[in-house]
């Protein structure tokens, strides 16, 4: 087992340098710092602007590769450089970091275990109302894209709100500054205000897993193993969740990784639509602020969450599956 985890290990650790230096010569070579300094009234002299970018790692007239070395030695130590308006890229994504670890992580565990759940007992009633009721409505999830998503429920809330005639879910921002109440007012509001942005991301996840679990279910539950089991005395539901679901658990957490993805670009929008300052809304803006800097720090933390994720796949997949801890 350890020797297993220590190879893939190391796998991850090699792609997550490949990854993080493509993220950053792609940011290199398709923002222009540049021209955040052009169109001022007055104009700003050609030197003055070629020694901030410098001072800054973001000159283009310094050639793509010595601009890499000079990044990827800061990154070495820690540093991972400075905005564009000067101030530490460390520092900023440091206070954004746990808001989209806070979005990511509820609505990963929601979204996979409840859909896992609706899956396998979808799988148990095939062709059943809750068969039925849940796939057409997981199709109709799976055609709402993120963003409309989003707003169908911000709606929502608003009818919810007038009809109770208090704010029961709050649509804006991560806390309510300036709350009286003390911690539990506190918490509370917190969590009015990440229902919203939870059930936007989680709903997607839910749908996929649930398709996905009925047909990895369905692929099991005629097996002989099953068979084998019941009539060796052991009663169906225990054969189904012992035996049948542990190995249909398999395929969903080989997916873990590939959603854990497709998740960091959803909080992406869900950031910006529900005004919570994490990164994905970050990377929104310094794209549009040419900031090499943040976007291949953000590429970094991805590409580091992303494989941290297939590594926690590939310790529920050993957990799952004793064969693959051999070899």
């Amino acid at each position: 087992m350890a020797g297993f985890l220590a190879r893939r290990l190391l796998n991850y650790l090699v792609l997550i340098v490949v990854a993080t230096s493509l993220a950053y010569m792609l940011a290199a070579s398709a923002l222009n710092p540049r021209s955040n300094y052009e169109g001022r009234n007055p104009p700003i002299p050609p030197a003055v602007v070629d020694a901030r970018l410098t001072e800054l790692n973001l000159n283009d007239r310094t050639p793509l590769f010595e601009r890499y070395l000079t990044w990827a030695g800061d990154l070495a130590g820690g540093d991972f450089g400075k905005t564009v308006a000067g101030g530490s890229v460390g520092d900023d994504l440091g206070r954004r970091i746990g808001v989209t670890l806070r979005l990511i992580t509820i609505g990963l565990i929601l979204g996979s275990v409840t859909g896992v759940l609706i899956g396998a007992y979808a799988a148990v009633r095939q062709y059943g109302l809750f068969d039925r009721l849940s796939t057409g409505l997981s199709f109709v999830v799976l055609a709402i894209p993120t963003v409309v998503l989003a707003n169908i429920l911000i709606i929502a809330a608003i009818r919810l709100n007038e009809a109770a005639g208090t704010q029961i879910l709050l649509v804006s921002g991560e806390a309510t500054p300036g709350l009286p109440g003390g911690l539990a007012a506190a918490a509370l509001d917190r969590i009015r205000h990440l229902v919203l942005p939870t059930l936007s991301l989680s709903l997607g996840l839910v749908a996929v897993y649930s398709r996905y679990q009925r047909n990895m279910m369905l692929d099991v539950l005629g097996a002989d193993f099953i068979r084998t089991a019941m009539a060796k005395g052991l009663s169906r539901r225990a054969a189904l969740t012992r035996h049948a679901l542990r190995t249909a658990l398999i395929p969903a957490v080989t997916y873990f990784a590939f959603t854990f993805g497709a998740l960091l670009v959803g909080t992406t929008f869900t950031e910006k639509i529900f005004g919570w300052h994490g990164m994905g809304e970050q990377l929104v803006d310094s794209i549009s602020t040419n900031d090499v800097n943040t976007v291949a720090a953000i590429s970094c933390f991805a590409a580091l969450a992303v494989l941290l994720a297939s590594l926690a796949s590939d310790v529920l997949h050993a957990v799952l599956d004793p064969r693959v801890r051999v070899g």
